[in-house]
């Protein structure tokens, strides 16, 4: 998943705890064997390769349909069908690529293929028109997470957390009663944070593009629009409170891409789930509930 996993476990037995810790992570190889489309044996670069997957996991189906219902809510701000728009932008800042953005022809020639509405599930095989291929880096992870936290709990862990690179979900309590802590780091990449935060049985998750804290030229993200084909850069950062991991990845990614107005918008309308924005201006905007978890804020 191109980022370090760590799980922590609360627990009076040193060798149980391991043993459900491996368990865990067992499950996040799993979802990182079948939905890395960089592995060639993966079902995810299959379906990418033959615009077809027979046969495929329950994972993988539920992932994608997941993500064909977050491009519905966010009216395409969220897309798993995005990728041939990124492989386009990624050309042209390689060593030997323009250096340039793509034409206007080149994206409106790309963006015929962003369309998640456009994928088939028939039973137990996922269909893409030809052309179409797909990434589930923004709610991967989140599933995977949420794969963990199922596991540890099927191993009568009550308390931990997993956290992989800016997504994590936890449970529980820590051992002194405690509510588990998050720090929301400052864009500037120090130690600072920005706030703190405590969660119990709840996900958190951060999509940003960092650089654009320090330079107006930081103008290529990794997060494309995939409504316009262009770099998102509406936001700095978006950070999204949810029950499940799965929900708050999806979430800031979708939220990064709309924005403060159009994401906070969408935040309100959906039970149980909050956000904090840095907005390119450097505001800090919170949705109506954030404030409930916050035990610090500037």
């Amino acid at each position: 998943m191109d980022t370090i996993i760590t799980i922590q476990v609360a627990d009076t037995n040193s060798t149980h705890a391991m043993k459900a810790i491996d368990n865990a992570f067992q499950k996040v190889y799993d979802v990182d064997s079948n939905m890395d489309y960089f592995d060639n044996t993966s079902e995810l670069s299959r379906l990418n390769k033959d615009s077809q997957l027979l046969n495929a996991s329950n994972g993988v189906r539920y992932v994608i349909n997941k993500s064909i219902y977050y491009q519905h809510i966010t009216h395409g701000a969220f897309d798993i069908t995005v990728l041939p728009l990124l492989d386009l932008w990624k050309s042209k800042f390689i060593p030997e690529g323009t250096h340039q953005p793509p034409t206007e022809e080149e994206l409106h020639e790309t963006l015929r293929f962003v369309n998640a509405s456009n994928i088939t599930i028939e039973g137990n095989n996922i269909f893409l028109q030809k052309g179409m291929q797909i990434t589930l880096g923004g709610i991967a992870k989140g599933y995977a997470l949420d794969l963990a936290i199922g596991s540890l709990r099927d191993d009568g862990i009550e308390s931990g957390f997993v956290d992989a690179g800016g997504n994590g979900m936890y449970i529980g309590h820590k051992p002194d009663g405690s509510s588990w802590k998050v720090g929301l780091q400052n864009p500037n990449m120090s130690e600072q944070v920005i706030t703190v935060i405590e969660i119990t049985n709840m996900a958190v998750a951060t999509s940003g593009n960092y650089e654009r804290y320090f330079s107006e030229e930081a103008k290529v993200s990794h997060i494309a629009d995939p409504r316009t084909g262009y770099p998102s850069q509406n936001l700095i950062s978006a950070t999204v409170i949810a029950p499940a991991g799965i929900d708050s990845d999806a979430l800031s990614t979708s939220v990064f891409v709309l924005g403060e107005k159009d994401g906070l918008e969408m935040i309100e309308k959906l039970d149980g789930t909050e956000c904090l924005l840095i907005t390119n201006d450097k505001r800090i905007v919170r949705s109506s509930g954030f404030h409930k978890y916050e035990i610090t804020s500037t």
